[in-house]
């Protein structure tokens, strides 16, 4: 089965419509020898507006089709007649999404919210006819103007996935079983590095109707900020999240050593944004099912004064904790 590729930045190129001109005309009809000018006004160009879908989980569809043009406006006509407007372009991206000029690299917009609305380039205004032009001593104006040009550009769009909680963690320290296992998110797991490509959001649900949104992205290795791995782009998508949870491998599968990932993926992270490991409220201590993890979860607490929550998503054991602690480490819900 194939796959859709999973894009989160991406350039376009945006044309709002042109105005249409106005028109020259002069009124003839039977019986009227003297007709005045009657030329209409051109109509307005179409604008380009970024809307947010929440069923849009990529910028895919703006990588295969980059060009986003609004219709012209029509020109002016005689008897005064208005030109049509220009129909809106409305291009749908995901929620999260951040746009920038992409000659300037000013943040132009967030579009935030299902169905919030920006307008990215706004439609030239339809010109004038002659009838503007009549005064007592200028009875037969031939001035028109031409309708203004609409707005062109080069946008950047950068997706950030908005979630309540996210999570931070090497290659096959199980984040994506332990987000399965919590929330049934169906992510791609394999016993092979980098098995997460791309963001993947899991839904928490808990009482009061509520629901809290968790993010798994792909695994950080020493070394990312210098490339190294698939490198620390993805870190957007917990940009927005207030609290992180960082899993790591308690065990020490494969020869890891988990306090040195701990201290790797602090670094990591500081090197993106010097404020994210500030955010990190949990840190997950995942395969305690094997009979090594209690004995380095131990030394683990010893060497960083930090203390953990200890799981086994493939068991099961102390998910129903971490759940717990997940909802009471959720933000408050909007009020108003």
């Amino acid at each position: 089965m194939k796959t859709k590729p999973f894009v989160d930045t991406v350039k376009i190129q945006i044309a709002a419509g042109d105005g249409g001109n106005g028109c020259v005309s002069f009124r003839r009809e039977k019986y009227v020898p003297r007709g005045g000018p009657d030329g209409g006004d051109g109509g307005r160009g179409g604008s380009v507006y970024l809307e947010a879908n929440r069923h849009q989980d990529s910028l895919a569809p703006f990588f295969f089709a980059p060009n986003l043009r609004a219709e012209s406006g029509g020109h002016g006509s005689g008897q005064r007649r208005h030109g049509r407007n220009g129909r809106d372009h409305i291009g749908h991206v995901p929620t999260g999404t951040v746009v920038y000029d992409a000659a300037t690299t000013a943040m132009l917009g967030e579009i935030l919210c299902e169905g919030d609305r920006l307008c990215v380039a706004r439609g030239g205004k339809g010109g004038l006819g002659n009838c503007h032009w009549v005064t007592p001593s200028h009875q037969a104006p031939r001035e028109h103007t031409d309708g203004m040009p609409g707005e062109k550009m080069t946008l950047r769009l950068e997706m950030k996935t908005i979630a309540d909680i996210g999570l931070v963690g090497f290659p096959n320290a199980g984040k994506s079983s332990l987000l399965d296992a919590i929330t049934r998110a169906h992510s791609r797991i394999g016993a092979y590095p980098f098995t997460t490509l791309h963001p993947v959001i899991g839904v928490l649900k808990y009482p009061g109707h509520r629901r809290l949104r968790i993010a798994d992205v792909p695994g950080i290795i020493d070394g990312a900020h210098l490339g190294h791995g698939l490198g620390l782009a993805f870190l957007r998508h917990v940009e927005r999240a207030p609290s992180l949870v960082m899993v790591l491998d308690m065990a020490g599968s494969e020869g890891r050593d988990p306090i040195a990932d701990y201290t790797h993926l602090l670094n990591e992270m500081r090197h993106y944004d010097a404020d994210l490991p500030k955010r990190t409220q949990l840190i997950v201590a995942n395969k305690m099912d094997r009979p090594e993890a209690e004995q380095h979860r131990l030394a683990f607490h010893r060497q960083t004064g930090r203390q953990t929550v200890a799981v086994s998503a493939i068991s099961g054991d102390g998910l129903d904790t971490l759940k717990d602690i997940l909802v009471k480490m959720a933000p408050p819900p909007q009020t108003g």
